[in-house]
């Protein structure tokens, strides 16, 4: 039995078939993208046991992405009506104050995702581009809805609540939500066993680095504090998102730069960050300028990596006791200069990097603190399509 698994943006979708079953570090049974929806010229890949397909043609619509995509699966057998498909799984990525769960989707679920569109207007308008497509498409499988903000609906109310006008915020929506909620759900699950620790009782800080970035501070298995807030405009410094400013900084552009919001919300989500700062969002390059002493790559990563201090600090705060801290995503498993400097000179606070083990390469879930360390550090891939595919798959078995 498998799940398909699909997260559709504006202008692409991604997707996979997975077995729910599967373990964290097995790789799916397919894999695929369809970019450049809408443009002159399109592309589908689709890589499969044997290989990989790539189509290039206009796909001027998500059906026809989809469609494309499928017909390339149907060709070799793994078409989604071919395999044993018992869901579809939908990342969704804002679910409100509605959604705290996965969702079987019906028509009443589309509609209260629509309604939530003003709180996350670049993601859900494409989230359910994809949920409608695939219905469509697939309509005798039970689709599912899982929600990036799920696991953060429940933090304590002095984390969730900002300090603003409470009768504007309630009519506006305006509290924390959080994000990457699947990723930190997952990594965070993952880690007690790896400590032979009992969930109930380990207290932990998840980093979620990769050109979104967000932590968390989880304590025996539920979320306290995130760092992300009503949108993902908040918290650590990103690729090209500024992370947490002034806010009077957005009133300073409009009023004496004459800026609109609209080249404000650009401005903030788009060409800042590590991009505002260096040119480039690619850790690999900003480190080839850092090597070649470029003093603008070295200021945006000094910038970043004392950002991710500043919470860690507060998260350790936070949770009284940290049992673990644990980097996920692309940044966080791949890059060991961010892990060895987020951590640097910390051994009075009982967290002690081991070099060699912290120069690994990326091979799985792997404990990198000395083993004197009191607080364990860990570098534990996420998986955000097999948690997505396990709860698809959980809420259809109840059908």
């Amino acid at each position: 039995m498998y799940s398909l698994v699909i997260n559709s943006g504006s202008s692409s979708i991604k997707f996979q078939i997975v077995d729910p079953n599967a373990g964290a570090a097995d790789a799916p049974l397919v894999s695929g993208l369809v970019e450049q929806i809408g443009e002159p010229s399109g592309c589908v890949t689709v890589k499969h046991p044997d290989g990989k397909e790539v189509a290039q043609k206009p796909i001027p619509t998500h059906k026809v992405g989809l469609q494309e995509a499928f017909r390339i699966l149907d060709s070799k057998g793994l078409g989604p009506t071919q395999l044993d498909i018992t869901a579809v799984g939908h990342r969704v990525v804002h679910g409100g104050m509605v959604f705290s769960e996965p969702e079987l989707i019906v028509d009443e679920v589309v509609e209260k995702i629509r309604e939530l569109i003003p709180l996350a207007p670049l993601h859900n308008p494409a989230n359910i581009d994809g949920i409608e497509v695939a219905r469509e498409l697939l309509p005798d499988i039970p689709h599912v809805a899982v929600f990036d903000t799920g696991f953060f609906r429940h933090l304590p109310p002095a984390a969730a609540v900002y300090a603003i006008n409470a009768e504007v915020a309630g009519k506006n929506q305006i509290r924390r939500y959080g994000f990457h909620g699947t990723s930190h759900e997952f990594v965070s699950s993952q880690v007690p066993a790896l400590l032979d620790r009992d969930p109930a009782h380990t207290r932990q800080i998840v980093l979620h680095l990769g050109n979104g970035a967000s932590c968390s501070a989880v304590a025996n298995g539920q979320p306290i504090d995130t760092s992300m807030g009503l949108t993902p405009l908040a918290g650590l410094v990103m690729g090209t998102r500024c992370g947490d400013i002034d806010p009077g900084i957005i009133f300073h552009l409009t009023r004496q730069g004459g800026m609109s919001i609209d080249e404000i919300d650009n401005l903030l989500n788009r060409q800042s960050g590590v991009k505002g700062l260096s040119g480039v969002n690619d850790f690999r390059q900003l480190r080839a300028m850092i090597e070649d002493e470029n003093q603008d790559a070295w200021m945006a990563y000094n910038v970043y990596i004392n950002q991710l201090r500043r919470y860690i600090g507060s998260y350790m705060i936070a949770l009284g006791r940290v049992d673990a801290i644990t980097f996920t995503a692309g940044v966080g498993e791949n890059d060991r200069f961010v892990r060895r400097d987020a951590l640097d000179n910390l051994e009075m606070y009982g967290i002690k990097i081991s070099d060699e083990r912290n120069a690994m390469p990326n091979d799985g879930p792997r404990i990198i603190s000395t083993d004197d360390s009191a607080v364990k550090v860990l570098v534990v891939p996420t998986n955000e399509e097999l948690a997505i595919a396990q709860k698809a798959a959980k809420v259809a078995a109840r059908m």
